[in-house]
C-alpha cells in the first residue's frame, strides 16, 4: 500500500490548494444576504444566486479547496440547480413581464 507523497492531501490530491476560493463565496454569500435583507429581496436574491453558480463554475474547473465538500458532480449540480432557480426567480420577481411572456410561450 502506497503512502500519499510530500505535498498530497487526501486521497493524492495537491495540499497546495488550502482554502481555494471558499473565502471569495463565502464573501459574496455574505453580500448576497445583506443585500436580500438590506437593500432589495430580488436583486439579493439574484445575488445568491449569481454566486452559487460562480461557485458551481469553480468547481467545476477543478478548484476546489473548501468548496470541494463532496464529488465534483454533487458540488456542480447542487450548486447550479440552486443557483439557477434562484436567479430565475429573482428575475421573475423583478420583472413580472418576463413570466407573462414565459407563461404565453408555453401556452398558459
Amino acid at each position: 500500500m502506497s503512502q500519499a507523497g510530500e505535498g498530497e492531501g487526501v486521497r493524492g490530491r495537491p495540499s497546495d490548494e488550502g482554502w481555494g476560493p471558499y473565502p471569495l463565496i463565502l464573501a459574496g454569500a455574505a453580500v448576497g444576504l445583506l443585500a436580500l435583507f438590506l437593500v432589495d429581496a430580488e436583486w439579493g436574491g439574484f445575488a445568491l444566486g449569481a454566486v452559487l453558480l460562480v461557485g458551481a463554475a469553480v468547481r467545476f474547473a477543478g478548484y476546489g479547496g473548501a468548496l470541494a465538500v463532496r464529488e465534483k458532480s454533487v458540488d456542480v449540480w447542487t450548486m447550479g440547480v440552486l443557483g439557477a432557480a434562484l436567479v430565475v426567480t429573482a428575475l421573475f420577481l423583478e420583472y413580472p413581464e418576463l413570466k407573462a411572456q414565459l407563461l404565453v410561450l408555453f401556452g398558459r
